[in-house]
């Protein structure tokens, strides 16, 4: 009742008291005694109160004291209840079905409660609540519900169930005009491959699921290891996992048999990165000296109800036989999450969540169904189909005078020209799409590629606006060390060496302490420490920045085993095998690759590391020394802190060092004063670098200690522990000591720059949304030539209120044909006060950069360009980030790169490199448009022709309702008789390949829909209608005595037109195209010895005979061909005169 108060009051308490009065005229409580108990407690007053005097709002208490029903205040006058069978005829009876209904409808749809969860080590039996079965089930239908759901599908689609009303109408016998199978057979041939593929589909699906569910794990028992199925894991369970074998549930990591107490993880399953990730056992059962000693303690997991985020966890571990308990926090590095991959060692964990409840299910989501643009303007010209089927009928009707039952001939008339609407359209595209998406994955030139939304290939031919990312997309995500910048002194590639003889010269200073206490170094320290003003030398500042970033990260070093050598030698060996060349650097992250390439150049100059695990890692100094820092505290990189931080101390010295590096705007506030940070940050990334600033902070063994005690604390916390740990970590962010500046290069793409020209020349505007800062994102958009290096750039200023936004906006209008480049911040700013004139501005542009863009920001911006251009959308990236925008798009291209798999497996389509993007339109999606655009109106024409023969002969004999071609011919005309040169369209090119990539030019054309569009298809209108009346009269005039000549020559004609069509509209021959004209022919004359019923001995229309030598007589052939030539000769002359007239600009180039 309190959420429905309103927040603030409206009346003084003496207003309340008098509403209270004047309420009182309204409402009157009936007094004791039964006539009071037959009315009831509140009986509404003849006079009511005016309208205005009603109370608007009422005091909480005066809510909850008052009883009364403000749905009730009509003036109507109540005297007494209804009762019985008297309210059970006024109403109640809707009141009844109504409550049943919503009842039933709430326990259908009731959705169990997700609740956080207690889970006893081994022990399912303590588990409060029931939970789902660990069984996977993608399937869509189960046995029952296969037929019903699959029709369901396809019947709810209005020109399907018209056409099942259309078959069904003849099991009525004045409806009937046919035999029945001329109706049926069309749909049943379309439900039957609908049903086939379904099924087959859907039988894969029970084959997987199948296969998942069967896996066989082991599980830990009391009386040892036993083997159970995936499906029958119980939360509770406590299950062994081995090296490569998918983790079938969510699970707390407890054990693993290396000894570190971590191992790492494939998750590209399920997030689709492809780095490892690591992962830490609980370190309370870790440290148990075996397996059955996790039955021998009283412990359980409580953790967070199940939720969709894959990146968070909060929960407990608490031992309760020991004295006093043990509670240890638990976190996402904690977690096991079903489907992904143990890469090393083995593992064993606690069941916390199964089936529908883990991570990976819950982030399964039905896919969102894009419907192409060709799709939505068919299915508009279906609908002026469908109009003109039922004003031919009524214009029928009309004329017949509307005599005896006309409601009957007007039912039979649209069925007689309901071939208007071809029931095979659908079918023709739907195999036309997979036909182009073979050819797609086929094309050698563009390896790799896969097409996983196979029903928008034309989209490719139809985009207006590029939305790409920048990191992985046009750059390679391979990061290379180009510059160390110490605020006095900048080191390039060309001084490296530099920087080695430096870092050289402090270790051999050290060298005889190396391994142990390091007297000559701890006086420098305490001499720097207690006079922090005195500016140090240039060695020593390298020899700190170098040490800083070999310490900051995040990264592992990963030894390849050698052929020969098992496991466990290898690990026996490791210490003996630190400098082999099999050494490789693993980071956590696709984020942490900038890291990796910091941690390779240490190991250029002489640091390198060569050992981590969790509690400590080793760095080789250029003289062979091994110096060993113990971690206290890591703190990864996340998007939203943009830096990442380590607690380390030092084995030989004891000094406690916090260390931390990070994007410049999020290190800029926490650093020391300085005057060179921000000058030279942008120096950098004009440079096109990505930069990376590394601090340190210097603590005493109490600041530490406090430090970990309240961390340690807030780690703990069940509630709100993110916003308690980031605050206790805030308070060592505080001036620290900017050590240096550091400059990655992330080198473009092969072929960008001419793949990028090749996209604009097609008239396809390029925008670049990336999450780099602007002076970076500025760089790359020149050195790819996205923006040209003659084109002004107009940068939108930093904006922060509606005033300076609309300033901004008003200089930026002024600025003609240049590019723009914004921040996130600033658009976030424009976007809310004036979103329609900033994308009206934008879309001006030939090249916007949006910089700073978060991964909403960047689906945002595809959205508005949808709904404010209307003009298609393509938006193509590689990482994680860009999902959203590249489903949010009309048309998504992933990449599969360093990032993960996320991008590529979220996609419409997918590729290996920005490049093949050029190819994927201008060849393919242009084919795909002008096959699908010419396939879909010959459908309809095919269709039209045929309708308008029957609209014909109707009309010559006096409006009859009566069928010209009914069996076999209405079946065979749109199957074995003109099914395979019009589906041979799907073959047809104007140019080849390398003309469509040398001239892209010829993309812009689709842009204006001009292949589909209400003029061809009224073009086409006009030729069916032409074709069917030279068909049917012609063969009127020429027939001689017998109504079947009509048929005999009509058809025939008919197909013999429809197979010269198919010609005409090729304009590059395969030699399948010319296999499918003939064996439709000879399909054709082969049936004729089996149609007697219409052209041979046999009862025909109106109860005429033939002699079935009329058909191989000269007449026949003379009068067919006469009549054929005649329809399509003037189309050819025409269509002649256009080309040499008004040529297509695709003709221009192949003569």
């Amino acid at each position: 009742m309190a959420d429905q108060i309103p927040l603030y009051p409206v009346r003084s308490a003496a207003a309340a008291a008098a509403a209270s009065h004047k309420r009182a005229a309204y409402y009157s409580a009936a007094g004791p005694g039964p006539a009071a108990d037959r009315r009831g407690r509140y009986q509404l007053e003849d006079e009511s109160a005016h309208l205005d005097e009603m109370p608007l709002m009422m005091s909480e208490e005066g809510f909850e004291n008052d009883e009364s029903d403000y749905h009730t205040l009509p003036r109507a006058r109540i005297t007494r209840k209804k009762r019985g069978l008297e309210w059970f005829v006024c109403g109640g009876w809707k009141f009844l079905c109504t409550s049943c209904c919503d009842w039933l409808i709430n326990i259908c749809q009731r959705k169990k409660e997700l609740k956080a969860r207690t889970v006893w080590l081994g022990c399912p039996e303590k588990c409060e609540e029931k939970h789902p079965r660990n069984a996977i089930k993608n399937q869509k239908y189960n046995v029952f519900t296969f037929i019903p759901g699959v029709l369901y599908e396809q019947f709810k689609f209005f020109l399907n169930l018209y056409f099942l009303v259309v078959s069904c109408s003849q099991f009525v016998p004045a409806l009937k005009i046919g035999y029945l199978y001329t109706y049926w057979a069309p749909l049943g041939f379309v439900l039957a491959v609908t049903i086939t593929r379904e099924a087959i589909d859907e039988f894969r699906r029970f084959q997987r699921d199948k296969e998942v569910n069967s896996q066989l794990y082991s599980k830990l028992t009391v009386r040892g290891k036993v083997q159970v199925k995936s499906s029958d894991i119980q939360v509770g369970d406590l299950i062994i996992v081995e090296k490569n074998q998918r983790i079938p549930s969510d699970m707390v990591f407890l054990r693993t048999s290396e000894k570190a107490g971590s191992c790492f993880i494939r998750t590209d399953q399920l997030d689709g990165e492809t780095d490892w990730k690591l992962k830490v056992a609980v370190s309370c059962t870790q440290r148990l000296p075996a397996l059955g000693d996790l039955f021998s303690i009283s412990a359980y997991v409580y953790a967070q109800k199940p939720q969709q985020d894959i990146h968070s966890f909060e929960g407990t571990f608490t031992r309760e036989d020991s004295d006093p308990p043990i509670h240890e926090s638990l976190n996402i590095e904690n977690t096991l999450w079903a489907s992904t991959i143990v890469a090393s060692g083995t593992v064993i964990g606690v069941v916390i969540y199964t089936g529908k409840e883990t991570r990976s299910v819950m982030n399964t989501s039905n896919p969102k169904n894009k419907v192409g643009l060709l799709d939505l303007e068919l299915n508009q010209l279906t609908k002026a189909l469908f109009l003109a089927l039922v004003v031919l009928s009524v214009v029928m009707v009309t004329l017949q005078g509307f005599t005896g039952p006309w409601y009957r001939n007007l039912f039979r008339f649209l069925l007689l020209f309901s071939y208007i609407i071809p029931i095979s359209l659908r079918v023709n595209l739907d195999m036309g799409k997979a036909a182009y998406g073979w050819m797609i994955m086929k094309d050698e030139n563009i390896p790799g590629t896969v097409v996983r939304t196979s029903t928008i290939p034309e989209e490719l031919g139809r985009l207006v606006y590029l939305l790409t990312d920048k990191t992985g997309t046009l750059t390679q995500n391979e990061m290379v060390f180009k510059r160390l910048h110490l605020g006095t002194v900048s080191y390039g590639t060309d001084t490296m060496d530099e920087i080695q003889n430096h870092v050289l010269n402090s270790y051999s200073q050290v060298h005889p302490q190396a391994c142990g206490s390091n007297p000559s170094s701890a006086p420098l320290r305490r001499t720097q420490s207690s006079a922090p003003k005195v500016r140090k030398s240039v060695s020593s500042r390298i020899h700190e920045a170098v040490k800083a970033i070999a310490l900051c990260h995040n990264v592992t070093p990963v030894y390849e085993a050698r052929a020969g050598v098992t496991a466990e030698s290898e690990f026996a060996e490791a210490d003996q095998d630190l400098s082999d060349e099999n050494r490789t650097y693993q980071a956590s992250s696709p984020d942490e690759s900038p890291q990796v390439a910091l941690v390779r150049w240490t190991e250029s100059v002489g640091l390198t590391l060569i050992s981590r695990d969790l509690t400590s890692m080793q760095l080789k100094t250029p003289g062979g020394q091994v110096l060993t820092f113990c971690i206290l505290q890591m703190f990864p990189f996340t998007s939203e802190s943009k830096r990442m931080g380590i607690i380390v101390r030092d084995e030989s010295t004891g000094e406690i060092t916090f260390y931390m590096k990070g994007a410049d705007v999020a290190m800029s506030t926490i650093v020391q004063y300085n005057d060179w940070l921000e000058e030279e940050c942008g120096n950098m990334a004009r440079e096109g670098l990505r930069t990376l600033v590394v601090a340190k902070r210097t603590l005493t063994e109490e600041q530490y200690q406090d430090f970990e005690n309240r961390y340690s604390q807030a780690k703990l916390s069940i509630h709100d522990r993110t916003l308690k740990v980031a605050a206790v970590v805030e308070s060592l962010e505080r001036e620290l000591e900017l050590l240096c500046l550091t400059g990655v290069e992330d080198q473009l793409q092969a072929d960008v720059r001419p793949t990028l020209e090749m996209l604009r020349n097609a008239g396809i505007k390029i925008w670049m949304l990336t999450g780099d800062k602007l002076e970076t994102a500025t760089c790359i958009a020149k050195s790819s030539h996205l923006v040209s290096r003659t084109q002004d750039i107009h940068v939108f200023r930093p904006v922060a209120s509606r005033g300076e936004a609309h300033l901004e906006l008003n200089a930026f209008r002024r600025k003609h044909d240049c590019a723009l480049v914004i921040s996130g911040d600033s658009l976030e700013v424009c976007l809310k006060y004036y979103e329609h004139e900033l994308v009206e501005l934008a879309c001006q542009c030939p090249a916007v950069v949006c910089c700073r863009c978060s991964p909403t920001q960047k689906a945002h911006i595809v959205t508005l360009l949808r709904q404010h251009t209307g003009r298609r959308t393509c938006a193509i990236g590689d990482g994680g980030n860009d999902v959203s925008m590249i489903q949010a798009a009309d048309c998504g291209i992933g990449i599969e790169g360093k990032e993960g798999k996320q991008a590529s497996l979220a996609a419409d389509f997918s590729i290996t490199q920005f490049r093949h993007i050029g190819r994927l339109l201008v060849v393919h999606g242009r084919n795909s448009y002008k096959r699908s655009a010419a396939l879909g109106q010959f459908v309809m024409h095919r269709g039209l022709v045929i309708s308008t023969m029957q609209a014909v002969f109707s009309s010559v004999f006096y409006f009859a309702s009566v069928p010209l071609y009914q069996g076999f011919l209405m079946v065979g005309y749109a199957t074995i008789y003109t099914m395979f040169p019009v589906f041979s369209l799907v073959l047809d090119q104007d140019v080849k390949p390398e003309m469509a990539i040398l001239y892209p030019e010829l993309y812009k054309d689709l842009t204006k829909g001009r292949s589909l569009s209400f003029k061809t298809f009224l073009v086409w209108v006009l030729i069916s209608i032409y074709q069917g009346g030279i068909l049917m009269y012609g063969a009127l005039v020429l027939f001689e005595s017998e109504f079947v000549h009509v048929v005999a020559i009509s058809f025939t004609a008919l197909i013999l037109t429809e197979l010269l069509m198919v010609a005409l509209t090729i304009r590059t021959w395969h030699w399948l195209m010319v296999v499918a004209e003939f064996l439709s022919l000879g399909c054709y004359v082969a049936s004729l010895a089996f149609l007697n019923e219409y052209f041979g001995v046999g009862r025909v229309s109106f109860g005429a005979f033939l002699d079935v030598a009329f058909i191989t007589t000269v007449t026949f052939l003379w009068k067919v061909s006469a009549i054929t030539v005649v329809s399509c000769f003037p189309l050819y002359v025409l269509k002649y005169l256009k080309r040499k007239l008004s040529p297509p600009s695709y003709s221009k180039l192949s003569s």
